[in-house]
């Protein structure tokens, strides 16, 4: 459930990113996702269709990028994929490890409509002949 907390802060986010940028929508927004992540995609997508509904976020694409696991070995450096259950170092066999890659949750980047420019504001106000 924490998902809609989580949702309801990148609503937040792009809202007042696209504020700050003039813009009139939302089109889309880019998350980055670790592997060890606990956010779940589809929650993720589901409690956005709900807040977003009357904003001018509603609608937008939300496109998920997942970052597999990489671990780091603290003796002797080597990185690499845990394989299963077993979290010791290929190459030396070590068990002091830290998480390199795989616990990122970020919102990497947010399309936007922008407002028309102040010309084509001009000639959409002009009375027409």
């Amino acid at each position: 459930m924490h998902e809609l907390s989580v949702t309801e802060s990148l609503l937040e986010i792009a809202l007042r990113h696209a504020q700050q940028a003039g813009a009139t929508r939302v089109t889309a927004l880019h998350l980055v996702i670790g592997q060890l992540s606990s956010i779940v995609d589809d929650s993720v997508q589901f409690y956005w269709d709900f807040v977003s509904k009357d904003t001018i976020a509603e609608g937008a694409r939300l496109h998920f990028r997942r970052i597999p696991t990489e671990l780091a070995c603290q003796a002797c450096g080597e990185r690499y994929a845990p394989d299963g259950e077993n979290l010791a170092c290929p190459k030396c066999k070590g068990t002091r490890v830290r998480v390199a890659a795989g616990d990122e949750f970020r919102l990497d980047s947010i399309d936007v409509e922008p407002d028309a420019p102040p010309e084509e504001q001009d000639a959409e106000e002009r009375p027409r002949r």
